[in-house]
């Protein structure tokens, strides 16, 4: 059995994206690393750091984003074919640049696709999530946040990135990335195994970067400079209290990123949500009551949750 790990970033380093830890985290059970490294801006380092990894199993693909695929996402989902289609694995590991692997759950994730590998009728993997939220200490743990995702899929050449590149679909016929068509939720099987997701940890300017570089994406650049142009330099991460706090171990990968954290007196710990802003989803009394419902009443399920996969029974 041969698995392959994948990913794609841009300005990574620059805009405070754990990437070199992303990779490391699971380098310990893939056969290959294969990041597709989008050309970023002149003083962003993400590409020497990658190979400053210094492993074999890293391997970079160098590539241009196109602005006319700047909309709805779809660089993204470009992007993460580039890297999956040099993959060599009979499983396809994918990671974002913000998320980890805790050591904890390498051995379960391998002995899982080992033990599925011959079973053809499971195309993929689905993992639980945490997503942390202004440090590393509080985590969301409520309604509106995608509790379980797709992160491994068979090698299979119909399977491709969908919309922004937040999981997988099969397709059957994909000539040009704008209009896929026929596309389908593809068979999986969970993995008692989680995903830390730390794409709302970083110091708020450097967030507030991060939001426009991912707005500009999904709105086009135009639009997203009209709006960052004149928005606040800092993103408001809100009262820390309202969320989950998190008492456990973060991946040794992440020792040295922790260790580093400078920003907790930019934080609010208590207290009222600035009234001036547009509240965040779990800021809202909707959703509040939904995921106390949701947590004390409903095993943690997620009302109307989506699903973006077949979950396959007693496998």
């Amino acid at each position: 059995m041969k698995i392959s790990g994948f990913s794609f970033v841009r300005n990574g380093i620059k805009l405070y994206y754990p990437v070199v830890e992303a990779i490391k985290s699971i380098l310990p059970i893939v056969d290959e690393f294969i990041i597709a490294v989008g050309a970023g801006d002149e003083d962003d380092k993400t590409r020497e750091l990658i190979a400053g990894i210094n492993d074999k199993k890293v391997k970079i693909i160098d590539t241009e984003w196109k602005p006319e695929y700047f909309k709805g996402g779809i660089i993204n989902s470009i992007q993460t074919d580039i890297a999956k289609n040099a993959c060599t694995g009979d499983w396809l590991f994918y990671l974002q640049a913000d998320e980890v692997v805790h050591e904890k759950y390498l051995t379960v994730i391998k002995n899982r696709c080992e033990e599925l590998l011959d079973n053809k009728e499971v195309e993929g993997l689905v993992f639980r999530y945490k997503h942390f939220w202004g440090d590393y200490k509080h985590y969301h743990n409520g309604h509106g946040w995608y509790p379980n995702e797709i992160r491994i899929i068979r090698n299979k050449p119909e399977i491709h990135s969908w919309q922004s590149a937040q999981s997988f679909r099969k397709f059957d016929y994909y000539d040009n990335p704008r209009q896929p068509e026929g596309h389908h939720k593809i068979k999986v099987a969970r993995v008692d195994a989680e995903i830390y997701h730390y794409g709302w940890v970083r110091p708020p300017y450097l967030m507030q970067n991060k939001k426009r570089a991912l707005d500009s994406v999904h709105w086009g650049l135009t639009k997203a400079s009209d709006y960052y142009d004149n928005a606040p330099k800092e993103f408001d991460y809100g009262p820390l209290n309202l969320l989950a706090e998190f008492n456990d171990t973060h991946p040794k990968v992440m020792k040295n990123m922790i260790e580093q954290m400078n920003w907790q007196d930019k934080l609010q710990h208590e207290g009222r949500p600035n009234k001036y802003r547009l509240p965040h989803k779990h800021e809202k009394i909707i959703y509040r009551i939904l995921s106390f419902i949701e947590n004390n009443f409903y095993g943690k399920k997620r009302f109307g949750e989506f699903k973006n996969y077949i979950l396959l029974k007693d496998i």
